[in-house]
């Protein structure tokens, strides 16, 4: 489990390669994921030690230059962010699902650690980019108060960085949705 995370977000492949390269050079971290993201983006994400992920980001972003897009740094991240980017949230069965959809990968994850860091919710899942021109979306779950409450905190941040598409909250979550979601 990584205590930080830290990501930059390029809008060349080839210098975000260069960037990926620089950060995990810089310090001990481990380089969770390194991949172009569509349309024509790139995505390093990164996780460790504070002090040493705070490093790897500074450099990352320096390397980046005018080709940084958007970027994260995380120093004491949520435990539930890093299963939802596997795919692999814990099972339970909650009466509401919400939703933030954002413009970048990275103001997705800053979104989905607020709101889990806000309620009692479940990470459900955090899609990055491929497959979604570009776009990203967490779906949490819940009960409805605490689902609106994250939302609410997610969708946030997303707002002061003007990378927000949509939020919305769906209370009693129709059986066949669930299936497909949960």
């Amino acid at each position: 489990m990584h205590v930080a995370i830290a990501a930059i977000e390029t809008s060349s492949i080839a210098q975000g390669t260069v960037a990926g390269d620089a950060m995990v050079k810089q310090a001990e971290v481990t380089l969770i994921e390194a991949c172009p993201l569509s349309p024509g983006k790139y995505w390093v994400l990164i996780g460790g030690e504070v002090g040493p992920v705070r490093a790897a980001f500074a450099r990352g972003v320096e390397v980046a230059a005018e080709t940084l897009l958007d970027s994260l740094f995380i120093p004491q991240l949520h435990a539930m962010v890093v299963p939802a980017l596997r795919g692999t949230p814990g099972a339970r069965d909650d009466d509401a699902l919400g939703v933030i959809e954002t413009l970048t990968a990275a103001a997705a994850i800053i979104a989905a650690d607020r709101a889990a860091k806000t309620a009692d919710v479940l990470l459900r899942d955090i899609r990055l980019a491929n497959g979604l021109g570009g776009k990203a979306f967490v779906f949490l779950s819940g009960e409805v108060g605490d689902v609106q409450a994250a939302v609410d905190a997610g969708r946030d941040e997303a707002v002061r960085k003007g990378l927000l598409v949509r939020s919305v909250v769906v209370p009693r979550l129709h059986p066949q949705m669930k299936e497909r979601v949960y």
